[in-house]
């Protein structure tokens, strides 16, 4: 919850930037961003359970920290975080991206709450689905207000989203954590290059 508030504050200033940016710009920016984030994930390892030695005492304050089933290796995960200070000031900038952007910045969640603070894949995957629901609502707002919004596309996709979502979480329960995780690179990686190749009007075969 204080992450999301952080992101979806900031959210909204990201919307107002990214309204009075050239389109350009902004999808160059934003594949340029998600091709980094690719690098590092590329780079990271024990990225599907990352070792946190000893939780620092914001995350102790705040509770972040418990006990998941994993499914695929039949056990139970305790987990915990560290750098959460670094971790809380990394949301201001994504929600800044998410606004700017006007998309999901689970491409930016995961791999902070992963890498940096040390969230196992999975944990750090479903908290990224939540917070999208709260930080992506508040710069929508501003967009809809612009009349940046296509009514008739919201509803279908919103059940497109809402189905795709039902069988993902449970596929999720199941599958390796070492597949979601080259699962995400490739989808990150997908999404970078077809962002910035529009941004720099280049082609792009996919």
């Amino acid at each position: 919850m204080p992450v999301a508030l952080i992101a979806s504050t900031c959210a909204i200033i990201g919307a107002m930037i990214g309204l009075a940016l050239p389109t350009n710009v902004v999808q160059t920016a934003l594949g340029a961003t998600i091709l980094g984030i690719v690098a590092l994930m590329m780079a990271a390892k024990k990225s599907e359970f990352p070792d946190v030695p000893k939780a620092d005492p914001i995350s102790s304050a705040l509770g972040i920290y418990g006990v998941y089933t994993e499914a695929s290796l039949g056990k139970d995960i305790d987990w915990k975080v560290h750098r959460t200070a670094t971790g809380l000031f990394l949301f201001i900038f994504i929600g800044l991206m998410a606004g700017m952007f006007g998309l999901g910045a689970g491409w930016a969640n995961v791999p902070v709450l992963n890498l940096v603070m040390g969230a196992p894949l999975k944990i750090s995957v479903a908290t990224s689905k939540f917070l999208l629901s709260i930080t992506d609502t508040s710069a929508a707002w501003v967009y809809l207000n612009q009349g940046c919004v296509i009514p008739m596309m919201v509803v279908p996709s919103l059940v497109g989203i809402m189905l795709g979502s039902f069988i993902g979480v449970r596929i999720l329960r199941v599958a390796k954590p070492s597949f979601v995780r080259w699962l995400v690179i490739g989808l990150l990686l997908f999404a970078g290059t077809k962002a910035i190749t529009k941004g720099l009007n280049l082609p792009f075969f996919f």
